[in-house]
């Protein structure tokens, strides 16, 4: 085998989590004490975005954002507002061409969604409300039909 073709160490493929982290936390019940004498069961509303960032060379932050919104349908009025931002810093480098992309769009992604289930749910219930079990979520699926439709929008 010569030395061109031997791996060396620094060039292994390397993913490491350095950290995981709660980057932002907001709670909102912006019609207490009386809300709390409602008996209608809210409607829940969830928006989810993912960001990563560039911290240095082979060094990212991941960030996952939540927005769950508990209104009442009858009379439009709401119970409470939660955003939880859930942050990883992940080390990826020596990673082969295109494939740093899905790493920090799907795994990275998968690594913090359950800590950002358990904050959401944590947050509500010392809110004062019955827990909120956010749904699993399907990263890879999110990812491929964001790839399907960036081709668009280039049009």
């Amino acid at each position: 085998m010569s030395e061109n073709t031997a791996a060396t160490p620094t060039e292994q493929a390397l993913f490491n989590i350095e950290k995981l982290y709660v980057k932002d936390l907001s709670l909102e019940v912006p019609h207490a004490p009386g809300i709390f004498l409602e008996r209608e069961t809210p409607q829940i509303e969830l928006q989810l975005n993912t960001t990563s960032t560039s911290v240095e060379e082979g060094v990212f932050e991941v960030v996952v954002t939540v927005t769950v919104t508990a209104k009442l349908a009858e009379k439009d009025k709401v119970m409470f507002l939660v955003e939880a931002k859930q942050a990883g810093i992940f080390q990826v480098r020596n990673i082969p061409n295109g494939e740093t992309e899905p790493i920090l769009a799907v795994v990275c992604p998968n690594i913090l969604y359950p800590y950002l289930r358990e904050v959401v749910s944590d947050v509500v219930v010392r809110a004062g409300f019955a827990p909120v079990i956010l749904s699993p979520i399907n990263f890879d699926a999110l990812y491929q039909q964001q790839k399907q439709k960036a081709p668009e929008l280039t049009h």
